[in-house]
């Protein structure tokens, strides 16, 4: 008896603690606080990050905007002369990665739960999205592994090739699970408010998009792809273009908030003189006159300059950032409609359509042009200049020029598209530090380097050398 109590009395001593356990869990609950997320609630809150990759600092202002010429730097410069900052280009990866994606794939998971097919493919857009951006910026990134913690602590990166193939088929599925029927509503949607057939629209328009940016190196799917669209499977106005819109302070636009502390940017001389020689009329929305008169009314300045010249050219002598852009609520655009008919005018043009790449191209501007409220005489009057033609024997140079100016609020996209197709042919920073190179990617942050050693060395041996010059797969020019 007495060996009989003592092997009970361990046995006992054990529920009894367990018992304790769960009674503190349960103690310690809080009633009033959530323990799952509703996917309304994490849709917005992942459209927001998204939205704030766009416009923010990290992967647009100390980077993007610089690289493609659309902004120079007053102060400061040193970004402006390719000395990329550690800290953003950690941002951009880390942000991504545990903020949006990981948003998407909750809403994913939520729909599934909630058998709703558009909340799974509100999520696979989006994250198809993100991934796309990452991928743009640094080539080969974890794709197939990540987003999956409890399985995999350190994911392998993914060949960029087979992570545009993956989007390609991420979206196909998204656009088959779509419901337009009004059966599985959704909410929290601040870009479509719930309209499906305009994330259906969103899905293949960014399907477009990615096969023309494989089309150089894998031309047979970006024919199968561009074949299986017609012109009603995409975004085809303005007010169908994908954008985030922001709200007043706090939750303005980024540029808006940066402006309230900082005024160490102006436009780039590049981009203003461009716009000069073309008299677009663009040109008083892209950009402030400057605040002293001036003869010229419009100044930029020249990118990368040591910060005494830049200086000495007077902070009210050179041109600021144009107020549509300022603006609190101003939005940060996911894929324009203009780009659609870019994009549709270079399929025409490479014999992936039998479209009239010319009329597209025309099209293409006029979206842009009436996406800033530019008067029917002034479209017709910058059409009709010699410099504006569509060359179909050089149409990498229309289409790059003009896709350039259409993108002035998408430093990402134009990243990729000025690599992609090599126009505008832009100089280097007039003190870069790469030797008179240009930057082509992010280099990888210095976290993986630390916590994923093994899959950032294997991807730096099929990549090439991690540095910000080294070409990207699909940068084949």
């Amino acid at each position: 008896m007495k060996r009989i109590s003592q092997l009970l009395l361990p046995l006992t001593l054990a529920l009894g603690l367990s018992a304790c356990q769960s009674e503190l869990e349960d103690i310690n609950k809080n009633p009033n606080e959530a323990t799952q997320g509703q996917p309304d609630y994490v849709l917005t809150n992942a459209l927001k990050s998204s939205a704030d990759l766009v416009m923010g600092s990290d992967a647009s202002m100390e980077t993007t905007v610089l690289f493609v010429q659309y902004w120079a730097k007053i102060q400061y410069t040193d970004v402006d002369k390719y000395t990329t900052s550690p800290t953003n280009v950690q941002n951009v990866w880390t942000n991504t990665y545990t903020q949006g994606l990981n948003d998407y794939a909750e809403v994913i998971r939520l729909g599934e739960q909630a058998k709703n097919p558009n909340y799974q493919a509100v999520g696979l857009i989006m994250r198809s999205w993100s991934f796309q951006v990452l991928t743009d910026l640094y080539g080969d990134i974890p794709y197939s592994q990540a987003l999956n913690i409890d399985q995999y602590l350190t994911p392998k990166y993914d060949a960029q090739k087979d992570v545009y193939t993956g989007l390609l088929n991420d979206l196909q599925k998204a656009v088959t699970l779509i419901d337009d029927t009004g059966v599985s509503p959704i909410s929290g949607d601040v870009v479509y408010k719930g309209n499906m057939k305009l994330w259906r629209k969103f899905a293949q328009s960014l399907r477009l998009r990615i096969a023309l940016r494989i089309a150089d190196r894998d031309a047979a799917t970006a024919k199968t792809v561009i074949s299986s669209l017609s012109k009603t499977d995409l975004i085809a106005s303005n007010d169908e273009t994908a954008q985030f819109t922001y709200l007043t302070s706090p939750n303005q636009n980024p540029v808006n908030r940066d402006r309230e502390t900082r005024d160490d940017y102006r436009v780039s001389k590049t981009i203003v003189d461009k716009l000069v020689q073309l008299n677009d009329p663009r040109l008083s929305v892209y950009v402030n006159k400057t605040a002293d008169y001036t003869p010229q009314g419009y100044i930029g300045v020249t990118n990368g300059l040591p910060a005494d010249s830049a200086a000495r050219l007077g902070f009210t002598k050179t041109s600021k950032l144009g107020d549509y852009f300022t603006a609190a609520s101003a939005p940060a655009v996911f894929v324009n409609y203009a780009e659609v008919l870019f994009n549709l005018a270079e399929a025409a043009q490479r014999g992936l359509t039998s479209d009239d790449a010319a009329t597209l191209y025309k099209q293409a501007v006029t979206a842009s042009l009436q996406q800033y409220r530019v008067t029917a005489d002034e479209i017709s009057n910058y059409l009709a200049q010699p410099s504006v033609a569509y060359d179909a024997a050089n149409y990498k140079k229309s289409i790059g020029e003009q896709k350039w100016l259409a993108l002035f609020g998408e430093s990402q996209e134009s990243f990729a598209e000025w690599r992609r197709l090599d126009y505008p042919q832009l100089k280097p920073a007039y003190a870069g530090v790469l030797n008179g190179r240009m930057p082509v990617r992010l280099t990888y942050p210095t976290g993986e380097q630390a916590l994923n050693n093994a899959n950032y060395k294997a991807a730096v041996a099929n990549q090439g050398a991690d540095l910000l010059t080294t070409k990207l797969w699909f940068d084949v020019n």
